[in-house]
């Protein structure tokens, strides 16, 4: 029996993938504390997890700051997320003192829970809610320019956070080492080890162990009329007007319709709906999807995830770029069609080829299949039951690091013989262009080779 410390972001598709998870372990005789915030103190304790509430360490937002998390700003997550930890630190310190940890289970985005088991030298699992991304992995995410300047201009704030919390022994450094996945830190993902992106270069502290989920029910589709099932999730899921349209796309179309809108929309501005379209603040979502058809949805990897769990097609409309990253894997697997445009005919469009070619069909349901295979919430137990855990194999990323090392090396080596060959043949008045054009391209051309490199080193370890 081990004692372990749960520690999640007040965040529905954070916190739900760890319940089933800290039901196993109370089950196998493990006494869990779930360090988590009011509003999921019942879903908590129904897992026999003893509940240790948060909520008096939340700093209060200025509209500025509360709009940034709104719009999932990662600046204002990562700078209210070291905040908490500063708030906190007295009272886990304490913690750590009287319940004594046998080890940290923690949400991946969840610094105060990371930091704390470094702190205090306890063994860490960390549980990863998306895919894991690496430096390879990331390549599935596309930050649109608003993004990239968010996290650009905000690097000074977060920077001067981290300052503020080495008095209290929180050494970090940077930003990278609490967000990254790296090849020596244990994680739980979420999923299949065949749809995780790039899953071969993640090392043997990584186990796959596919949703998390209390349902134990196999898809049923056999009805009469085909089922279509929308939800924006639970954070970006204030869209009226894309409801709406949504609405008007399938007024006509001979399929049940169900919408889970969350409470952050007044029902009543859709007027009388059709007979054959429901709207509700929520749903069972895991028991809607099992007899769903197709699945409009904002590919939240939860989401995503139980969809393929009950082999259910989607219409992906993605809001953010880890979105954009699990859509793309859908679109690779052949189980989704991207909805480029919101626009009444185009939604319409998506939904009747989902629901009349068979090949989304196909392909949800062998990813159904893999997912079922997968060792599961038991298997999630049992690895942080015995961490810390050791790799023996070959760290894939480490060795592509290398070979990216030593071809940028060449590659400027020849650059610059090419520069001193027109400087010294022709003339040097214009070498800079070169310069500055074999800079512009070096990243390009390196993602390419790196990519060779990986398949090669890949190949190699099989």
């Amino acid at each position: 029996m081990k004692n372990i410390a749960f520690f999640c972001i007040p965040a529905h598709g954070h916190t739900n993938p760890m319940l089933p998870v800290a039901a196993e372990l109370v089950r196998r005789g493990n006494v869990v504390r779930f360090y988590s915030f009011h509003e999921f103190e019942k879903k908590i304790t129904a897992t026999g997890a003893e509940f240790i509430s948060c909520d008096d360490y939340l700093p209060q937002l200025t509209e500025q700051e509360e709009s940034g998390l709104k719009n999932v700003s990662t600046t204002e997550l990562t700078i209210q997320d070291l905040r908490i930890t500063r708030n906190m630190d007295a009272f886990l310190d304490e913690e750590f003192k009287t319940f004594r940890p046998d080890v940290v289970y923690t949400d991946s985005v969840c610094f105060w829970g990371k930091l704390s088991a470094w702190k205090h030298h306890v063994p860490m699992v960390v549980s990863t809610s998306t895919f894991a991304f690496n430096q390879m992995s990331s390549q599935y995410m596309k930050n649109s320019p608003k993004e990239l300047a968010d996290m650009i201009f905000g690097l000074p704030r977060i920077s001067k956070e981290l300052k503020k919390l080495k008095p209290y022994g929180y050494y970090v450094n940077g930003t990278l080492s609490l967000i990254q996945s790296d090849n020596q830190t244990d994680s739980v993902v979420y999923t299949s080890r065949r749809f995780q992106p790039y899953a071969e270069s993640f090392s043997d502290h990584y186990t796959f162990v596919g949703p998390s989920v209390f349902s134990k029910a196999e898809p049923n589709k056999d009805k009469v009329r085909p089922l279509v099932y929308i939800s924006m999730g639970t954070v970006i899921n204030d869209k009226p007007d894309f409801y709406s349209k949504c609405i008007e796309a399938l007024k006509a179309e001979p399929a049940d319709v169900v919408i889970s809108c969350g409470n952050a929309i007044d029902r009543d501005v859709f007027g009388t709906l059709p007979d054959h379209i429901k709207m509700y603040p929520y749903v069972d979502q895991l028991d809607l999807l099992s007899k769903a058809d197709a699945f409009i949805t904002h590919c939240g990897m939860n989401s995503v995830s139980e969809s393929l769990y009950m082999a259910t097609p989607m219409i992906l409309y993605p809001q953010t770029s880890e979105q954009q990253a699990v859509a793309r894997r859908v679109i690779e697997i052949g189980a989704g069609i991207m909805l480029t445009d919101d626009k009444v005919d185009d939604i319409c469009s998506a939904v009747q080829e989902v629901l009349h070619n068979d090949t989304y069909k196909t392909a949800a349901k062998e990813y159904s299949e893999d997912f079922r295979s997968c060792s599961g919430t038991a298997g999630a137990a049992e690895f942080i039951e015995h961490a810390p855990h050791s790799s023996d194999g070959v760290d894939i990323i480490e060795e592509v690091n290398k070979a990216s090392g030593k071809f940028q090396f060449v590659y400027w080596l020849i650059i610059i013989a090419i520069i001193c060959l027109i400087g010294f043949l022709v003339s040097w008045k214009n070498v800079w262009m070169i310069g500055m054009a074999a800079g512009i391209l070096s990243t390009p051309i390196g993602r390419i080779v790196q990519k060779q490199q990986y398949a090669t080193i890949v190949e190699k370890n099989k």
